[in-house]
């Protein structure tokens, strides 16, 4: 894996992004937004996280966040919510995504029947003010370009709601460190 794609300063400030297996689209509803939101605030409140942006789409999820050990604190969310995701899919009788997610599993993942998450999550240092604003500004405006709201602050499930309209309702974001 290109050195890019590791985190290179364990406590530094990270952009990840982290992506459903052949970009299923699970997130559809609450119940599975909630996940990702109960676990963001989960690793808030228990290892330490400070979540600085978030953006949750239907097949994938954008943080700039930091952690004392960042990369073992989101092999853990990801651990944990591809669990709680399978049960849930199973409780909603969603057998076609149930399919998929077996049907694209990498042969040397024996440990499930299911693979939710693609390997690897993609971090980038952030290294400048620049480019802290730069991805917190695409956070804001993912929804917007993939054509699901008009306004960023309308996606109930990133950050822009947090500094646009001040509706912390979802999850309490930490303040940028510039």
């Amino acid at each position: 894996m290109p050195d890019r794609y590791k985190i290179t300063q364990k406590e530094g400030i990270h952009f990840v992004t982290s992506m459903v297996i052949e970009w299923l689209p699970i997130f559809r509803t609450g119940a599975y937004f909630d996940l990702i939101i109960q676990s963001l605030k989960y690793c808030q409140n228990n290892k330490e996280m400070k979540l600085y942006s978030y953006v949750i789409l239907d097949d994938h999820f954008h943080l700039v966040a930091s952690a004392q050990d960042l990369k073992a604190t989101l092999g853990a969310l990801r651990r944990f919510t591809a669990h709680e995701i399978i049960n849930q899919l199973k409780k909603d009788n969603k057998q076609w995504l149930l399919k998929e997610l077996a049907f694209f599993k990498r042969k040397h993942k024996t440990q499930s029947d299911y693979q939710v998450w693609q390997e690897g999550f993609h971090p980038k240092l952030i290294i400048t003010n620049e480019m802290l604003i730069q991805k917190v500004e695409y956070c804001h405006l993912n929804p917007v370009r993939r054509g699901i709201v008009r306004l960023p602050e309308h996606w109930r499930y990133s950050l822009a709601r947090n500094y646009i309209l001040d509706d912390h309702s979802t999850i309490q974001i930490d303040a940028l460190p510039v």
